[in-house]
């Protein structure tokens, strides 16, 4: 709770000093890019700083390990906005070293839930649901099969354009360095 008011002082000073001026931005992206990637804290600011990206250039698509968790969630839904409605012309999935999903154990989240107070109830009501809670909550075993997979359910989702260009790579959460998976090299 200290942090958030720290953040809304600090906010508040951000707006009286007019400092949002230099991040003017238009809503449709310069570089007509979307980028799925981590909301790994060490890729902030590093991916941007990394691609030469500022404010309006892409848009900036992040969940927990850069996947397509489903056909219908929310990344393809943010991925169809950006195509069909803002100009969005190529993706680039980008995950990282050591990504903190890679090697989730499903049964080990769900024995850390019950720990924090979530009832069997709720975990069955997700099963009966139809959501597959283990698959849904497990990690990968690569961060280069990942992308692979993530790129492939892009590529083949029957609501994304055939002209959209989509290419995996993984960034190096250390250096920068981005390594193509599927995709042009960056020579």
């Amino acid at each position: 709770m200290e942090e958030i008011k720290k953040i809304l002082a600090y906010n508040k000073q951000f707006v009286e000093e007019k400092r949002y001026e230099q991040y003017s931005a238009s809503k449709f992206p310069n570089k007509k890019l979307a980028i799925v990637t981590c909301m790994d804290t060490r890729l902030v600011e590093l991916l941007p700083a990394a691609l030469g990206l500022k404010n309006g250039d892409v848009k900036m698509i992040k969940n927990a390990g850069g996947v397509v968790t489903s056909p219908f969630g929310s990344v393809i839904r943010s991925l169809l906005v950006a195509i069909i409605e803002l100009g969005v012309t190529d993706i680039m999935v980008i995950g990282h070293t050591d990504c903190g999903v890679q090697h989730i154990d499903s049964e080990m989240m769900i024995h850390h839930m019950k720990e924090r107070g979530i009832t069997q109830e709720s975990i069955d009501l997700m099963k009966y649901c139809g959501i597959d809670f283990e698959k849904w909550l497990s990690g990968f075993d690569t961060v280069e099969d990942s992308v692979r997979e993530t790129v492939d359910t892009i590529r083949n989702h029957p609501l994304i354009p055939n002209d959209i260009n989509i290419f995996g790579y993984v960034i190096d959460t250390q250096t920068g360095e981005l390594y193509p998976v599927c995709g042009p090299a960056l020579d």
